[in-house]
């Protein structure tokens, strides 16, 4: 909380006075959960009929080592699987790649072929599993491979449940992992809704995506009004691809940060399915309740997780995703303590997940529907923001949507100020974190926390398991299958079947996107306003 002359305000600049009143909330009418515009949930019923998904992200090192997380978090009680990828998957490159030397199965697991896939999910019935993954560039790629794992189960893509991220428009503006420019890369997005409206209807084609937006320093002004104007872009794109809102809307969802201003969260998140709700039906002419209800997976702050004194992360953590379930969100993710550190440790993530249970279990988090609806300072904060987030979207419309925001620079030097503003306000202790500069203490004695290490050889192992399936494979018909890919790249068809086909011919996620990079060419951030 930072202090104001005048009072107090959150990071969003939004006062906050010392008491409310209905003479806050005038005219206010709340809606029934499951009703437009969904302020109070998407389904009348909420977790008294469902609860939230526990999706615990996980990913590191080898798909073996990966696979043997799934199934410990799985056995304690998780509901989903959330994949994290490393970073060199991430940006389309192989792990035997010069590129990515260093960088296998750091920050999360290391894909490069099909044989990889089987491994990650050996053992685990993709029919029964809902899962979650945190890819973008390649998302196609990724989503592909997933299929065809299934397929060798014997599952059917209709019975195939779960997200892919495939939010290219967050990455140039918050975290960095493209690849393509904007416009091929919108291409790719579309094709994927086009490829699962067909073949995996149950699928979530994109998880638009504001959590990266707020981890790279925004404010929950900048999160709401960019991940949403970023919605209407892929909207856009797929009226604009021959999709019908109606169909494609109803396989949104987007991800939200759980970040530190309890209230201000719930609000953010309550004004962003009544934000979402008016778009989908006013500017696209929605008139399913499906597609206008916004559906979000919360992940709590990374970013707030402080290195000193890391067991109040703890604490953190748990304020955090409590704000997520009285914002209604329908899966959530509790980061482990440690995580300012290394990746997550099995106590942690064990911490984490029974954080998520005792709140479900204990706290009362299932029993009703928006338990902080009608409460005056919540409706007045969730008016509030959703008021300064429309003055962004009218921003970015005015500018030429979401991709030419992105073109000129605006997207990034907006966020760029909101962090530096926040980083200058906590070096002079106008903004308070509990242990870095108050409340402080000299940790040279206290106990050591036992950290998660990452086996030096899964490198190795991983570099050498992808030259076997480059050594092993049909050479001429994974060549044959390349090319199909290229010239698919320079029509105008559907990119995913010949995607598909390379990778069923054993062709890598980094050979693939390498063919990409030769018909659309990369984005350099750097030569962009």
């Amino acid at each position: 909380m930072a202090r104001a002359e005048d009072g107090r305000e959150t990071d969003s600049g939004i006062e906050i006075k010392p008491v409310y009143t209905q003479d806050d909330v005038a005219g206010l009418e709340l809606e029934r959960p499951g009703e437009f515009p969904f302020t109070r949930g998407p389904y009348p019923d909420m977790y008294r009929g469902r609860p939230w998904t526990i999706r615990q992200y996980a990913g590191f090192a080898s798909a073996e080592e990966t696979n043997t997380r799934f199934r410990f978090l799985l056995e304690r009680g998780q509901t989903g699987l959330s994949v994290a990828f490393d970073l060199p998957t991430q940006l389309g490159l192989d792990s035997d790649d010069p590129r990515a030397a260093g960088e296998v199965g750091r920050t999360g697991v290391a894909i490069d072929s099909l044989r990889d896939m089987k491994i990650l999910f050996d053992s685990i019935p993709l029919g029964e599993v809902s899962t979650s993954m945190t890819i973008n560039a390649p998302a196609a790629l990724l989503l592909l491979l997933y299929e065809l794992v299934a397929e060798s189960q014997g599952v059917e893509g209709g019975d195939l449940r779960g997200t892919v991220q495939n939010d290219i428009l967050k990455e140039y503006v918050a975290r960095g992992n493209y690849i393509f420019p904007p416009r091929p890369s919108m291409r790719i997005t579309t094709d994927l809704f086009t490829y699962c409206r067909e073949r995996l209807p149950k699928w979530n084609t994109i998880s638009i995506s504001g959590y990266h937006i707020r981890e790279a320093g925004s404010t929950a002004v900048q999160e709401l009004g960019f991940t949403l104007a970023h919605g209407i872009a892929y909207c856009q794109a797929a009226v604009d691809a021959g999709l019908s809102p109606d169909e494609f809307g109803e396989r949104l969802s987007f991800f939200f940060n759980a970040h530190n201003h309890f209230f201000q969260e719930v609000a953010k998140f309550r004004a962003a399915r009544r934000l979402w709700a008016r778009i989908m039906r006013e500017r696209f002419g929605a008139e399913n309740p499906k597609a206008q209800a916004l559906r979000f997976h919360a992940q709590t702050g990374g970013s707030t997780l402080t290195a000193q004194q890391p067991e109040n992360n703890i604490v953190r953590v748990a304020v955090q995703a409590l704000s997520a379930v009285c914002g209604g969100a329908q899966s959530i993710h509790t980061n482990g303590y440690d995580e300012a550190l290394a990746l997550p440790s099995e106590r942690a993530a064990r911490i984490a997940l029974r954080t998520q249970q005792i709140l479900a279990d204990e706290a009362g988090g299932t029993d009703t529907a928006d338990p902080l609806g009608g409460a005056y300072f919540l409706e007045s904060l969730t008016r509030e923001l959703e008021g300064r987030a429309w003055a962004l979207i009218e921003r970015v419309d005015e500018l030429g949507g979401a991709v030419a925001a992105i073109e000129q620079g605006f997207t990034q030097h907006e966020i760029e100020d909101a962090a530096y503003e926040h980083e200058r306000r906590v070096e002079a202790g106008e903004r308070v974190v509990v242990g870095v500069n108050r409340f402080t203490e000299d940790e040279s004695g206290s106990e050591e926390i036992q950290l998660y290490r990452l086996d030096p050889e899964a490198e190795r192992r991983q570099v050498e398991r992808t030259k076997r399936v480059r050594q092993e494979r049909d050479a001429a018909g994974a060549e044959a299958a390349l090319a199909q890919v290229r010239d698919a790249a320079r029509g105008a068809q559907n990119l995913l079947p010949p995607m598909r086909q390379a990778l069923a011919a054993d062709c890598t996620v980094g050979e693939i996107c390498g063919a990409l990079r030769k018909e659309f060419g990369t984005y350099d951030a750097h030569h962009s306003p």
